[in-house]
């Protein structure tokens, strides 16, 4: 009978497990003996400290997959405070980190909210923020809160063993960087980001020096990839104390940067991830020895917005370029008025306008542009002169500013007076030049044309057609105030459109208002006035684009919401899916309607139509109505503008204000400019079914 194991066998294995223990046992010693003081030299100088790993903010894109906002990695320069303060002078050094770091034409960060310059004084626009650091660090000092800038400078003076030597400027240098390395130990926060988005050359200027006292940390910045709809995409920035009341339950840092206006702010909940965590050991030195990840960092969501960033780019180059033309020649024409004495006919210069286009089928907003505007990724290097600039570039007058719509509010006082039965589509009223109801009263309104000519005989389209003053003033006094303001609610006017976005609501006349805001009765004056679009009737270009999309389909006002969809921040998973949301329906026969877009229609499409000359021979009919809405005494009338096309099949309302603009015939050029790229982009090779995609 064999044997079980074969003599070779069991010598091989003895020899292997013998190589192994040898293998072992000099490892061991190689490890404790040769190497070890090595090792435990290293064990004694490396830190081991748990860091929050920021993690990357979802993009912005439009409607088709153009990436709007982005992240770009960068680096940061974060104070080492072991290494700083093993130095003989750490003093000598923070001067010279921040040298260098404004020699390099970066900044740095300095919250001490006390003077650049003695005398030493708190500033006077103190932050809630600071506020609360200051008395976080006054009450770990066991310093009274009423403790003045001076006795805290001196505070700091001893403290940190500031030498007399340095200037009283290099003083307020140093106490900055170390107050802001001491309050992060006082409120237990993240690490003390000295400097942000740092370029190479400081970095290599830094390092070539053996400057001591900082590591080199990886983040990221947002980059705007384009210079258009600013006020739209709006900012990022570090928290402050409302911010972190808001935020901290759902597990932000204090420093957290969050979404500071426009886009940013509204989806925060969707553009922010979740921050990871990692242990990471390094040298006293700051070199970093390993990094373990114990919860990786999740990405935020990418979001699509309803806006077609080309038709964004035509609205505000048109605009701009109108503005710029139009301000241009009336400097010209101006001085050719006062020379010949003819200072009635003198323009104002055009302060700004907006260009709004919504879907009619969705409500969704295609385009919500505003001029002047800014460069999104220089707006905090440029704040203080853009908060100083007249123009108000800040200032989204798209969402924001009010305007009397002047004529443009006509159909709603036609489709109000048809409902009620105070006129059918068939019944004429003659334009008598003057209403004269009033007459004894004092208040006798005339129609535009007078003392010119008349309009005869016109009903609800042809004064629609030929914006027939007189027939409005008589609809309108017997709708009454009441009425009318009722239909403009239905209309959405003065009321919130449902964009996530801050917006002004704007203002229906009513006696109530009118009450409210000037302590007097309503007069059937005022009534005369609103049915034309005047009183004290205001609402913003989104409103009155939104009310002419809901007279194009027919009745039916949608939500302007401009989040069209989210997604995962790989891309894969949808997190967020729009479908068009009714706010009202006007609800009122449909011949009504007819009524108006046959009068709309003709305005663009009559020889005498206000509007012929732009649209007149256009490839799409179009249907508009023009306004010219007064401001006041001696001062240009702004220009209301509205349209929607195809006639037949609407597709896209466009709503155009131009601060005074003088006329809503002189400026429809730019509602033609938007309606250009809206059906060549349609017919293009770029096609819609792309929405929602990524493109490259």
């Amino acid at each position: 009978m064999d044997k079980i194991i074969k003599p070779w066998r069991l010598a091989a294995l003895i020899i292997i497990i013998i190589s192994l223990m040898t293998i072992f046992l000099i490892t061991i010693y190689r490890l404790q003996i040769i190497d070890g003081a090595a090792y435990y030299a290293q064990s004694e100088n490396s830190i081991v400290t748990t860091r929050t790993i920021a993690a990357a903010r979802g993009n912005i894109l439009d409607r088709y997959g153009r990436v709007l906002v982005s992240n770009k990695v960068c680096n940061n320069l974060t104070i080492n405070s072991d290494q700083l303060f093993e130095q003989p002078d750490p003093n000598a050094i923070i001067l010279e980190l921040v040298k260098d770091v404004e020699d390099s034409g970066n900044t740095y960060t300095d919250t001490l909210p006390i003077t650049k310059e003695a005398p030493f004084e708190f500033v006077s626009d103190m932050t809630d923020l600071q506020q609360t650091r200051l008395r976080a660090y006054l009450k770990a000092n066991k310093l009274p809160e009423s403790t003045s800038a001076v006795e805290l400078m001196a505070f700091f003076r001893n403290t940190f063993k500031i030498d007399d030597n340095y200037t009283s400027e290099q003083m307020r240098t140093i106490a900055g960087v170390r107050y802001e390395i001491k309050i992060r130990y006082v409120i237990n926060t993240s690490d003390y980001v000295f400097a942000e988005n740092v370029s190479m050359d400081l970095l290599t200027k830094l390092m070539e020096n053996n400057v001591p006292g900082f590591v080199v940390e990886s983040s990221y910045i947002r980059e705007y990839n384009t210079t258009y709809a600013a006020q739209l995409l709006g900012y990022v920035g570090m928290m402050n104390e409302d911010e972190y009341k808001e935020y901290k339950n759902d597990g932000y840092s204090l420093n957290a940067y969050v979404g500071k206006d426009g886009s940013e702010k509204a989806f925060e909940s969707y553009l922010h991830g979740t921050d990871g965590e990692a242990v990471v050991t390094t040298t006293r030195g700051g070199t970093i020895i390993s990094t373990k990840y114990t919860t990786e960092p999740v990405p935020g969501n990418n979001i699509y917005l309803t806006i077609d960033l080309g038709l964004q780019e035509a609205a505000e180059n048109s605009l701009s370029s109108f503005i710029t033309e139009q301000n241009k020649q009336r400097v010209i024409d101006n001085k050719t008025y006062e020379e010949q004495g003819l200072t009635k006919k003198v323009k104002d210069m055009i302060s700004g306008g907006a260009v709004v286009a919504i879907n009619v089928k969705t409500g969704e907003p295609l385009c919500i542009a505003s001029y002047p505007s800014f460069n999104p990724n220089t707006l905090l290097s440029d704040y203080s002169e853009l908060l100083k600039d007249k123009g108000a570039p800040l200032f989204n007058r798209a969402l924001d500013g009010t305007y009397a719509p002047g004529s443009t509010f006509k159909p709603v006082t036609a489709i109000a007076a048809l409902d009620q039965g105070i006129v059918n589509t068939g019944t004429t009223i003659y334009d008598k030049g003057i209403f004269t109801k009033y007459e004894d009263q004092g208040y006798a309104p005339t129609c535009w044309l007078y003392p010119l000519g008349s309009h005869g005989y016109v009903n609800a389209a042809k004064a629609i057609e030929v914006s027939c003053n007189y027939y409005f003033y008589t609809i309108g006094d017997k709708l009454g105030i009441d009425k009318l303001s009722e239909y403009a609610k239905r209309f959405g006017l003065g009321e919130a459109t449902g964009i996530e976005l801050p917006e002004n609501t704007g203002v229906m006349a009513t006696q109530a208002y009118k009450l409210k805001t000037t302590g007097t009765q309503w007069y059937s004056g005022d009534t005369l006035q609103a049915a034309i679009g005047q009183s004290y009737s205001v609402f913003s270009p989104l409103q009155l684009a939104n009310y002419i999309a809901t007279v194009a389909n027919g009745g039916t006002r949608y939500n302007a919401s401009i989040l069209k969809s989210a997604r995962s921040y790989d891309y894969s998973q949808s997190v967020f899916e729009r479908t068009p949301t009714v706010a009202s329906t006007i609800g009122v026969d449909k011949s009504y309607f007819d009524a108006v877009h046959t009068g709309m229609y003709n305005v663009a499409n009559a020889s005498d139509g206000t509007a012929y000359s732009i649209f007149g021979n256009y490839p799409v009919k179009v249907a508009a109505k023009t306004g010219t809405a007064q401001i006041g005494e001696a001062i240009t009338n702004n220009g209301v503008f509205v349209c929607y096309a195809p006639y037949d099949d609407p597709e896209i309302a466009v709503a155009v204000v131009v601060e005074k603009g003088y006329a809503g015939s002189a400026i429809g050029s730019i509602a033609r400019d938007v309606l250009d790229y809206y059906f060549n982009f349609k017919n293009s090779s770029v096609s819609k079914e792309t929405e929602n995609s990524l493109l490259k």
